[in-house]
C-alpha cells in the first residue's frame, strides 16, 4: 500500500463525510451495478448501437 493512501485514509477518520455525501455515493455506486446487471441480463439495445462506418472492416460483435 502506497503512503499518500495512508495519509489519505487517516483524514478520512479524523474528519469523516458527512451522512448525505456517503448516502450520495452509495446511491451512485447502486445506479451503476443495476446498470450492469440489467446490460448484462438484457444486453444492450439494437438501436442505441452506432452504426459501423468503417470501410470493408468486420462488424463488431
Amino acid at each position: 500500500m502506497n503512503l499518500i493512501w495512508l495519509v489519505r485514509m487517516s483524514r478520512w477518520v479524523r474528519n469523516p463525510p458527512s451522512p448525505q455525501r456517503v448516502k450520495l455515493v452509495l446511491g451512485v455506486i447502486a445506479l451503476c451495478l443495476i446498470l450492469v446487471a440489467i446490460e448484462h441480463f438484457w444486453g444492450w439495445p439494437e438501436w442505441l448501437t452506432v452504426n459501423d462506418t468503417r470501410r470493408g472492416g468486420m462488424p463488431r460483435l
